[in-house]
């Protein structure tokens, strides 16, 4: 009879189901039974599925004879419902998670906007502190509203913009502008990022002002410690000293509160993405005023997120010294916000903000400042409100003084050198990490470097891709190398195997003792091929994760019809590769990049020892599509490089096990 392989049993050596690894499946063997050695000789030829389907794979066991004339009915029942569970994994990845991708990115497009209701006319009623309305400090006044409780419906973004006299924002990076009622930044476009690969597509906007769907914006400000003090809010008219504010020349608002207080606001921003906005308050009155100042993102709505969960998308920052991205240490993401109170932390310098997958908002107080820094989620009028703010200490200005503030905003593309760049000349801690670098962030960072300076070399990340996969080969050349030389010996070892079954199948005991025999006599080791494995999964995944979560990634072409390794193949079977001029259902888009990966798993598979139980090698015959119809919707710089690395890894086994005298 036939028994189910239990999760956990020890590896034997694959590369199968890992990504960047496929060189050979996943075995296991059976834990020794009363001390004795292997209970199932075949265990060391049997294959599985890895980390999709272990536990769905029929393993041969009791009974030697079983299948030696033929299938049983049991055999076949086992290939019907392992087969019927494969495709419902399929259908299953289908419905709960590209399915849902397609749908939101059909919705949101290439921007990085959010896809909820209109936000309401009303900006929150809240200042950095530890509770919507009150600045941090006990007895700490309300922060002015915006007037207007109702939520308008939602406008236009035209409509929007013209309801406030602007100060355009043009540079060779941004387009833009800055509300003078407000003087918020609430309206962003990347100059040089577009939607899709034409170049004439839109720009791609990252702010979008109140009242637009999917309200977007940044804001800094001073929050009165004493009542009855007028600060600036969101219905003041400040006054700005030009028209356009550049990389060259920064603008500056003024606003008098007649009662001897002027502000002055001083916003620049420099030839990539980083905003820096120096605030004065001046007292021309007879008496001490106290103020603290603020800086704060606001956004709007359900903020679309990737379905993957190898990439961090929401809640972001170096707080009080520790990074925090969602990661196992922490609770920082939209739901976490908005199940939960808000996260306050006290600290020196640091930032925090919003991350999507290629784009980051990000406030920077000042690094030698104290800051209270907070992340918190409300609701207003049944609108989700995401906020991301700090406060400095507060600051005594008495008569004829005046105060002072500053702070950045970054407000772009996760850039790794312009990331790294700021990081060293403005001192901001671990503002590289924005980038989400993963568990293996020691080796990941590593590998990005290494593929920037192939396409430094070449100007085409398709072939960085490649070059860097032949790196990364030569470096575990050896660890490879000794991998497929034990599964060599174990495929040579394939009809002994078989003979020893149908000698000693119902005498269990003598059967693995004359495996054991076997395994000494010609100094093979169903263990060997495994710690190789082992080690180079990190590096892999690694790569992979490189190649997912990297901007530079974006709209790179390749050769031929991949114009976007960040996008999935365009091309599909269905209609030819474009020869038929029909556009097939997204289920049947499968490309000519993923067709070739198949066929490299393919090609793996014929090269490793074979399932002893047909039912396995049936199963393990039908893997290769699983998997070229789940990667038919990752990016096309993955499929490229698992298919090269599955080429080199075919060739590499090819020639060892032809020495071996194996294939």
């Amino acid at each position: 009879m036939a028994s189910w392989l239990a999760p956990g049993w020890p590896c034997v050596a694959s590369r199968a189901a890992i990504p960047g690894a496929a060189a050979a499946t996943i075995r296991f063997l059976r834990p020794l039974i009363d001390g004795r050695a292997i209970n199932d000789p075949g265990a060391p030829t049997l294959a599985c599925i890895g980390t999709i389907a272990a536990p769905l794979i029929p393993v041969a066991g009791n009974g030697a004879q079983e299948g030696q004339h033929g299938k049983s009915m049991m055999e076949q029942r086992n290939l019907i419902v392992a087969i019927a569970l494969s495709i419902a994994i399929l259908l299953g990845f289908q419905f709960f998670f590209e399915q849902p991708r397609v749908q939101q990115a059909q919705k949101t497009g290439s921007a990085p906007q959010a896809t909820a209701p209109a936000a309401p006319g009303t900006a929150p009623g809240t200042a950095p502190g530890t509770a919507p309305g009150t600045v941090p400090g006990a007895g700490a006044p309300a922060v002015p509203k915006v007037p207007g409780a109702g939520a308008p419906p939602a406008e236009s973004r035209a409509a929007a913009l013209a309801a406030s006299p602007r100060v355009r924002i043009n540079t060779a990076s941004l387009h833009g502008s800055i509300a003078l009622t407000g003087g918020r930044i609430d309206d962003l476009a990347l100059a040089q990022y577009h939607e899709t690969v034409d170049p004439k597509s839109p720009e791609i906007v990252l702010f979008s002002p109140l009242g637009t769907t999917g309200s977007y914006y940044a804001e800094f400000g001073w929050v009165p410690a004493d009542k009855g003090v007028a600060v600036p809010d969101s219905d003041t008219q400040w006054t700005a000293n030009t028209d356009v504010l550049t990389s060259k020349a920064p603008v500056t608002l003024s606003w008098d509160n007649g009662a001897g207080l002027r502000f002055i606001r001083t916003i620049s921003v420099d030839d990539e993405y980083m905003f820096t906005v120096k605030q004065t308050v001046e007292n021309h009155s007879a008496h001490d005023v106290k103020l603290l100042s603020f800086g704060r993102i606001a956004r709007f709505g359900q903020v679309p997120v990737s379905s993957y969960y190898i990439l961090h998308e929401g809640p972001i920052g170096v707080l009080d010294g520790i990074l925090h991205d969602g990661s196992f240490r922490d609770k920082f993401s939209y739901a976490d916000l908005k199940s939960g109170p808000p996260q306050t932390f006290t600290g020196t310098g640091g930032w925090l903000g919003f991350t999507d997958k290629y784009w980051l908002a990000t406030l920077i107080p000042d690094q030698q400042v104290q800051t209270v820094a907070s992340m918190r989620h409300a609701e207003i009028d049944r609108t989700d409100l995401y906020q991301a703010d700090y406060a400095e200490g507060e600051k005594t200005v008495s008569p004829g003084g005046s105060a002072e503030a500053s702070g950045r905003l970054f407000a772009g593309p996760k850039v790794v050198k312009l990331l790294d760049k700021y990081e060293e000349n403005l001192g901001i801690k671990n503002f590289s990490y924005a980038v989400d670098w993963g568990l293996f962030w020691f080796l990941t960072k590593p590998m990005f470097t290494a593929l920037d300076f192939f396409y430094g070399v070449i100007g085409n990340f398709g072939i960085a891709i490649l070059l860097l996969t032949v790196t990364v080969k030569l470096l575990f050349f050896p660890l490879a190398n000794k991998s497929y030389k034990a599964m060599s010996k174990m495929k040579l070892l394939q009809p002994e195997m078989l003979k020893l079954r149908e000698k000693f199948g119902d005498d269990k005991a003598k059967l693995n003792e004359e495996m054991m025999a076997l395994y000494k006599r010609v100094g093979a080791n169903p263990l060997a091929g495994c710690l190789p494995v082992v080690i180079q999964i990190p590096v892999f995944f690694s790569l992979y994760k490189v190649l997912y979560v990297t901007i530079e990634m974006r709209h790179a072409p390749f050769y031929g019809w991949i114009h976007d390794l960040s996008s999935p193949d365009p091309t599909s079977f269905a209609n030819l590769f474009g020869l038929i001029p029909w556009s097939p259902p997204h289920i049947l888009m499968i490309g000519a990049w993923p067709l070739i990966m198949g066929l490299t798993m393919f090609m793996q598979q014929k090269l490793n020892p074979q399932p002893a139980d047909p039912v396995q090698a049936k199963m393990f015959m039908f893997l290769p599509i699983v998997f070229t119809y789940m990667l038919a919707s990752f990016p096309a710089g993955l499929v490229i490089y698992w298919a090269w690395n599955n080429t080199l890894s075919v060739l590499q086994q090819w020639v060892i096990m032809r020495r071996a005298g194996a294939t």
